[in-house]
């Protein structure tokens, strides 16, 4: 019945829609007799100069505070990205995804709203669009808004990002464009086209009105790399003189507890991503002669595919061996240049890569019943769905010589290395023996896992506004208006997976003898299975490596070939043919649906708003009201004595979101804005899903939790802003108190279909046991049956708090004599100060960022040299390879959450990026341009509390060379 309900009200909510539709056929007949009307020519601002210009009076006519970029403002930056052309904005910082502006954060809060020409624009969570998915030239303008109106949609707990696409009754002439570029990815070496068009116009029908119409397209495929270096942070004693014992002779210096830091598990990662991305935009438009009104069909989508491949170089095992003398104790507690006599060698093969379909259509109109009163209305759809292949095969050194000789130990293959770890790049790690990875014979097949998980995310919105202006005569009171919006959305993920493990130390021949599959078997077998990687040319070529670097050379199965999941698991199920392991039947076969990773949201809501804008001769005001129900129901399956059963639950709430927005011009070009409103924010999917989401090789895992609240917000706005000419400064206070933030807690749960029989100590430490006293871990002795999965889950609780200041500046030079006068600058400057009660800072908050342009322009050369900075945040509590780290640096039963908040806090370093791009238009018509994002090379550095470095990412150059014209 639940589904039936569903079913019913997105029909009802279609068939409304159609309503509208018929509703502008009969305004089209009614209008068939109107009077011809003169037609306004436009005249469209081009240039940095000019956009910039646009994006002023874009910010200085608003009633809200609010920043913009214009169309050509994001045509000019070094990449066809949202993301990165909205890092120039004041108050908005982002974070990259293998080099590219994949999220963006308004005053420090990732829980924003996307929206395009006001409607749901959907990823896989509740965000909206991952910006590397939507081109920006589509865009006539984005909106950057921070004080909300009560018209505007709820969702945003930062701000509102709105992107507006060019509709095709705004052209004053017939306009097509198109633009072609090559870009180079430096670490990739890989050229990939990017390419963009479109075309727009609109024709004078008389009688019947005027009809426009506007196609763009846009295609791209790119290939990027990115260097990962990893290591587990630890925590304890060290025999640091070397004499035998450990002792207080043997305490840390820069410590408050004595203990050191030093690394562990040292990993490099290679990632190589392959993407492709082709995306559509049509906009149809009709008015009427009279003038009367307008309707509008916008479609939109996009598709997304690609391909990643990478590898994971780690080992395991071992405790730090120093030497008097060589080893040392950095600032902040870190040991440094010592030794492991014994760790063990893992190699992994991976690929996974997120593919997207998604679309954004909406069919409305507005209609001027009175001189007064207009009703407008829109019906929305929007569509995501995602497919997300995960394959691994992975290796396990094990000792081929002792495991010849019958040993029946595990046989680990264990090899010495030598470790210094670097502030600002890839560490020293130097094996004993070299480039240990590329030994094919000491490498036994452990694992392989085959993994699909699909997200479906839809939601039907419906609309109806009306506006009233001056209602009962009253000249101070512009407008009243008033409207209702409903929507339905259906949020569902799937997962299937086929994972055989333990391989190494399990499997048996057809005569039950204990049997290992070598590395070196496999290449004899199938001789494109394994391939020989070396990366020690260019790994970290930017930031660079301080030492020998044995991590960069490898033998491994063909990342490749893992693509083709169904070519794979062919060769493995002819690997374990006659064996205990052996796999009868197909893939589809053996694809097993996975319950604890289904997930299924049905949300509902209804929103009612009443604004009025007031005007009080220099002062004006936009003040109301929005209200808003949601009705939220999730569905998963939970384990009952091993046996899952499909099981819902869900929540209801209300909100009253109260806003005040006003504006005083003090004189012609000097205003004052105070804002203030209640805003909410809906907890994203995965915090709501009881679906769990496992990682570490599934002996751990997160899940959501359907009665969540939503994030609720307070926030106030104070600005000054003055203009001249093209010219502005500005500066904003800003204070935002935000209540129901979230709040882990653990647990272990039995999932015997999960937990398979593990006997590594290494893995042991990591597995809970779910029948002990609070929250232990499993030892050698541990029975199957007790282990199970450390689960965390997010409650409601935890307040935070966000102020500070926003400054602004821009200017062009155009006073300074001759080509002097093609001179400009923008510059912005945020100071965030964030805090929550144990007294940490918020995530994803930097105290500082700053963004500055420098651009030249005249006589058809353009140049802009743009910098953005951003100093240390924190990126992610309780993060593993961070997890026995706290300011405190505690060890043993002292290092708990209660003792040291700061537990497992990672932070992302300063961050800082300086881009350059340039253009020169050949005539009227065409322009060649000429692009560099990271041109210093600048890399990604996360580290514990105290400092200690444990990732380093290094990312592409990218270079881009093309032409643009218009028409």
């Amino acid at each position: 019945m639940k589904n039936d309900k569903n079913f019913s009200k997105q029909n009802v909510m279609r068939d409304l829609g159609l309503l509208m539709l018929s509703a502008s056929t009969m305004a089209f007949v009614s209008s068939a007799m109107a009077q011809d009307t003169d037609v306004m020519e436009e005249v469209v601002a081009t240039g940095i100069r000019h956009s910039m210009e646009a994006a002023a009076d874009a910010k200085r006519d608003d009633s809200r505070v609010v920043d913009a970029v214009v169309a050509e403002d994001i045509g000019k930056l070094p990449d066809n990205n949202i993301a990165e052309a909205l890092q120039r904005v004041t108050g908005v910082s982002i974070n990259r995804d293998f080099g590219v502006g994949s999220e963006v954060s308004i005053r420090g809060l990732k829980q924003n709203r996307v929206e395009v020409n006001g409607r749901s624009l959907l990823g896989d969570s509740r965000s909206g669009i991952d910006f590397q998915d939507f081109p920006a030239d589509f865009l006539s303008k984005v909106e950057v808004v921070k004080s909300p109106t009560p018209e505007m949609i709820e969702g945003a707990l930062g701000g509102t990002i709105s992107l507006v696409t060019a509709r095709p009754l705004d052209l004053a002439e017939p306009r097509a464009s198109i633009s072609v570029q090559g870009e180079y990815a430096d670490k990739a070496d890989h050229w990939a086209p990017i390419i963009s068009s479109s075309f727009g116009d609109s024709w004078d029908l008389g009688d019947a009105g005027t009809f426009g119409a506007m196609a763009s397209l846009s295609y791209q495929d790119r290939t990027l790399r990115r260097d990962e270096s990893l290591v587990q942070l630890m925590v304890g004693k060290v025999d640091f003189n070397a004499d035998g014992v450990i002792d207080a002779a043997d305490n840390a210096k820069n410590t408050p507890s004595g203990n050191y830091v030093y690394a562990r598990e040292h990993t490099y990662n290679p990632r190589t991503e392959q993407r492709e991305r082709t995306a559509f935009n049509l906009s149809f438009q009709w008015a009427p002669a009279s003038e009367k009104g307008q309707f509008y069909l916008d479609l939109n989508a996009t598709e997304r595919s690609g391909s990643q491949e990478t590898f994971s170089l780690l080992h395991v095992g071992g405790t730090p061996v120093t030497t008097p003398g060589v080893t040392y104790e950095s600032p902040n507690g870190e040991l440094q240049n010592f030794t492991y006599e014994s760790v063990q060698p893992l190699l992994t093969s991976g690929s996974s890569f997120r593919n997207n379909e998604a679309y954004s259509h909406a069919f409305g109109g507005e209609w001027e019943f009175t001189d007064r009163l207009k009703i407008s209305g829109e019906f929305a759809t929007a569509n995501s769905d995602s497919y997300t292949p995960f394959s691994e095969f992975r290796f396990r050194g094990t000792d081929h010589a002792l495991e010849g000789d019958g040993d029946a130990a595990e046989n680990k293959w264990n090899v010495p290395v030598s470790f210094v770890n670097n502030d600002n790049g890839a560490p020293i790690v130097d094996f004993a023996d070299g480039y240990v990875f590329t030994d094919q014979q000491n490498q036994a097949f452990r694992r392989y896992d085959d993994t699909r998980t699909y997200v479906a995310n839809q939601e039907d919105a419906l609309r109806f506004d009306l506006e009233y202006s001056e209602p009962f005569g009253l000249n101070w009171v512009s407008a009243v208006k008033t409207g209702v919006r409903v929507t339905s959305r259906d949020y569902e993920q799937e997962q299937y997976l086929f994972r055989i493990d333990n391989i190494f130390k399990s499997l048996t021949d057809s005569d039950g003898n204990p049997d290992i599959i070598w590395m070196e078997d496999i290449a004899a077998q199938f001789p494109n299975a394994i391939t020989e990687y070396d990366f020690s040319g260019d790994a970290f070529e930017h930031s660079g490596r301080a030492g020998a670097y044995d991590l960069a050379k490898l033998a491994a199965y063909n990342t490749r070939l893992l693509q083709d999941q169904q070519a794979t698991f062919a060769i493995v199920q002819q690997l374990l043919a006659g064996t205990n392991m052996q796999i009868d039947g197909t893939l589809a076969d053996n694809l097993a649906f996975n319950e604890a990773g289904y997930s299924a949201i049905e949300e509902d809501t209804s929103a009612l708003y009443l604004q009025a804008n007031l005007e009080f001769g220099d002062v004006r005001a936009v003040v109301g009201g929005r209200y808003v129900a949601t009705d939220i129901e999730a569905g998963a399956y939970q384990s009952v004595d091993g046996v899952y059963e499909q099981v819902s639950d869900g929540t209801s709430y209300n909100d009253f979101l109260p806003s005040l927005n006003v504006t005083w011009d003090i004189s012609e070009d000097t205003l004052m804005r105070f804002a203030a409103a209640k805003v909410m924010r809906r907890a994203d999917f995965e915090q709501l899903s009881p679906a769990y989401a496992f990682r570490d090789a599934y002996i751990a895992a997160s899940r959501g939790n359907p009665e969540l609240e939503p994030y609720r917000a307070t926030q106030y706005d104070i600005a000054a802003e003055h203009y001249w000419g093209s010219n502005m400064v500005s500066a904003t206070l800003f204070y935002k108190d935000v209540a129901s933030f979230l709040k882990r807690s653990y647990q272990c749960e039995n999932m015997p279909n999960i937990v398979t029989t593990l006997t590594n100590k290494s893995d042991f430490e990591k597995i809970c046991r779910w029948q002990a006293d609070g929250i232990q871990y499993a030892t050698a002795d541990t029975p199957v049956s007790e282990m199970g999965i450390l689960v965390d889950q997010f409650t409601n609780g935890e307040n935070g708090k966000v102020q500070g200041i926003e400054l602004s500046y821009q200017q062009a030079f155009d006073f300074l004599p001759g080509r002097w006068s093609g001179l400009g600058i923008s510059a912005n400057y945020t100071y965030a100060d964030s805090s929550t009660p144990d007294g940490v800072p918020m995530e994803d908050i930097s105290k500082n960022t700053f963004n500055t342009q420098l651009y030249y322009e005249y006589e058809g050369l353009g140049i802009r040299l743009a910098y953005t900075f951003r100093d240390r945040f924190l990126d992610a509590e309780e993060t593993k390879r961070v997890l026995p780290l706290g300011e405190l640096v505690l060890a043993g039963s002292d290092a708990t959450q209660e003792n040291d908040p700061t537990l497992g806090n990672d932070y992302r370093e300063d961050l800082a990026q300086l881009d350059l791009s340039a253009s020169y238009d050949i005539t009227d018509d065409i322009t060649v341009i000429a692009n560099v994002t990271n041109l210093t090379g600048e890399p990604t550095i996360n580290t514990g509390t105290n400092g200690s470095v444990f990732q380093v990412m290094e990312n592409d150059r990218r270079f881009v060379l093309g032409v643009r014209a218009n028409f």
